[in-house]
């Protein structure tokens, strides 16, 4: 089958490599409807994260059942499915506390690799989704963004309490940052305000519920959190970059007693224990659970409530994979989908 292999920074190729093959009877292999690449795929990918030998990229992915293994009990061939970036069994203690990115037996999908045309999953049972039917075209987007960046999105605002009456800050205007957005919206949050300096990003935010745009970053981006919100600050801030400025911007534009969701894949960030101290702030995150959360996001996206596929701005073929990484490399695309 074809899948896309990152051989070195910068250096990514559409090759042909083994079949998936069941190797624990809770596996299931799916053939890929869509697929696409994700901020975090762009850390290998600029040499952040180290890159020692070929390695499969991607981790999120919607498609149909072709084979399970012999103790799967809710899938079969045939259906339309989606997963979490995570592989969980859903059983465990972890899983059911409401944390299956955190499952002890979790796999992660960028491990698998699911930029391919066929894709193994592992723990099916606990990890996919089926849909309730075939899904129109026009939906696949959507649901293919409830894999990773619809949840972590979601994730974010539920650990920054937003809701309704809070006032949220979103730091990031990258896909998770948008989605974050909308997930607020949908949580019923008074007031949502996006730090973005893109225009395209800011009017996707805008239309996924942003009321108030700051293009200030860094301090001065916390400063201007602080006067729009009398001087106190945001209720709840999501981080969705994940770099030291990002995480400290975030926690200084939070009020005392405010809450900090930072969804963003940490990269050296390092934390000041007196300045924690100090600022009395709730700071919850980590990779999102996303499995908990896709029963309720496919239902909207299904009931047609949400639309989470617009922060797909650019789709190209499996085959010119490398031509998204540089898109989303050089911010020329939010997010690229590849169609399978």
């Amino acid at each position: 089958m074809r899948a896309a292999v990152l051989h070195a920074p910068g250096d990514v190729r559409v090759e042909e490599v083994a079949d998936p093959k069941i190797t624990a009877p809770t596996d299931a292999i799916i053939r890929l409807s869509a697929a696409c690449v994700c901020g975090s795929d762009l850390w290998p990918y600029r040499g952040i994260d180290s890159v020692d030998e070929p390695v499969p990229m991607g981790h999120e992915y919607v498609g149909v059942v072709e084979e399970v293994g012999g103790e799967v009990e809710t899938l079969k061939p045939g259906q339309f499915v989606l997963g979490s970036f995570v592989a969980s069994c859903g059983t465990c203690e972890i899983c059911r506390s409401g944390y299956p990115s955190s499952c002890v037996h979790r796999v992660f999908m960028a491990q698998v690799g699911t930029q391919s045309e066929r894709a193994l999953i592992p723990h099916a049972d606990g990890t996919l989704v089926a849909l309730p039917g075939t899904p129109d075209a026009d939906l696949i987007p959507s649901l293919l963004a409830a894999s990773d960046v619809l949840g972590t999105g979601w994730f974010g605002a539920v650990a920054a309490g937003a809701g309704p009456g809070k006032t949220v800050a979103v730091v990031g205007d990258g896909a998770v940052g948008l989605l974050a957005v909308l997930a607020a919206r949908q949580l019923g949050a008074e007031r949502i305000i996006t730090m973005s300096r893109h225009e395209p990003r800011q009017r996707l935010a805008r239309e996924f519920g942003a009321t108030d745009i700051v293009t200030e970053r860094g301090d001065a981006g916390a400063a201007k959190i602080k006067e729009l919100t009398g001087g106190l600050g945001a209720h709840s801030v999501v981080e969705a970059v994940g770099t030291q400025e990002s995480m400290e911007q975030a926690i200084r534009s939070t009020r005392p007693g405010g809450h900090v969701g930072f969804v963003g894949v940490n990269h050296d960030v390092s934390l000041s224990g007196q300045e924690l101290f100090f600022s009395q702030v709730h700071l919850v995150g980590g990779p999102a659970p996303v499995r908990q959360y896709l029963p309720e996001l496919i239902d909207l996206i299904w009931q047609r409530k949400i639309n989470p596929g617009k922060v797909f701005d650019l789709t190209l073929p499996l085959d010119e994979a490398a031509a998204a990484y540089r898109a989303m490399d050089e911010r020329r695309a939010i997010k690229a989908l590849l169609t399978v």
